[in-house]
């Protein structure tokens, strides 16, 4: 079969996961203040970073086009899989599923977009399942029932070091959000039907970390045939260090580290964590 992946830069597939993997990536576009930065392959992060925690207000992304898809969904392959961010935080979904249907309208191609209900390194497991199923030569259509399997038992969980950007957005009051970060409290949050939650509040960096890492035996299932993805914002050796740690306690099948993408960047913030299995 030829095919291809497409997927919003939501999905964080960069060099760091060891993974080799084609994918056509539609970049989303952050604001700041008055500066407007395209989530591609230019986009400078550790000075994205640098503006967004100078800058008093809250940065805002917006998402791709129908048309901006259509572009990505031109070639010669005769199938298409598109990962977007999940559809409950984000419209990516919808531009995909628009930009199908006009596309469809003039040209013959299989096209399958998935809701990932996850984001960032979700996105990224889901694309290499997807890769991984056509090199096992499954059809179209299994791959669909296979991935939306995947997608539905996927687990989410990102740890976040600094709660400015909560804050400026006003999902966090203000004063309950500098009497937080003085007392140093550590919000664990993740994916529930497609959505964020806030799971846990923990004081410290360190007893989140560890925490985050007795979650994944207390929610994850048969851990020994997953894959666990960690992708991080502008700190790998924090990933890395989260990685031994996982090591010594779960037998995953293989575990890849990512750095982030802007838009992933813009939510987790300097030092934040995200991980899926």
């Amino acid at each position: 079969m030829k095919y291809r992946i497409v997927a919003d830069s939501g999905c964080d597939i960069n060099q760091a996961s060891g993974e080799k993997l084609d994918v056509t990536i539609v970049p989303l576009t952050i604001y700041i203040g008055d500066k407007e930065f395209k989530d591609d392959q230019s986009l400078d992060i550790p000075e994205m970073l640098k503006i967004m925690n100078e800058t008093q207000t809250a940065p805002k992304t917006a998402c791709p086009s129908p048309g901006d898809f259509m572009e990505a969904y031109e070639g010669d392959e005769e199938s298409l899989f598109v990962v977007t961010l999940s559809s409950g935080i984000s419209g990516t979904y919808s531009s995909g599923i628009m930009a199908r249907e006009m596309f469809l309208e003039k040209k013959k191609k299989f096209i399958h977009v998935f809701d990932s209900l996850t984001a960032s390194v979700g996105e990224t497991l889901v694309s290499m399942k997807i890769h991984k199923l056509v090199s096992e030569g499954l059809g179209e259509l299994e791959i669909v029932k296979a991935v939306n399997k995947y997608i539905k038992e996927m687990k989410t969980l990102f740890l976040i070091d600094s709660l400015d950007n909560l804050i400026k957005a006003g999902r966090i009051n203000k004063l309950v959000g500098k009497v937080a970060s003085a007392l140093h409290v550590k919000p664990i949050m993740g994916g529930q039907d497609g959505t964020i939650k806030l799971f846990e509040k923990t004081r410290g960096y360190k007893r989140a970390f560890n925490r985050l890492i007795d979650m994944i035996g207390e929610i994850g299932e048969n851990l020994e045939e997953k894959t666990l993805g960690i992708a991080h914002c502008n700190c790998l050796k924090r990933a890395e260090e989260f990685r031994d740690a996982v090591l010594k306690k779960y037998n995953f099948k293989n575990i890849i580290i990512v750095s982030m993408n802007g838009l992933s960047s813009v939510y987790a913030n300097e030092g934040g964590l995200v991980i899926a299995f």
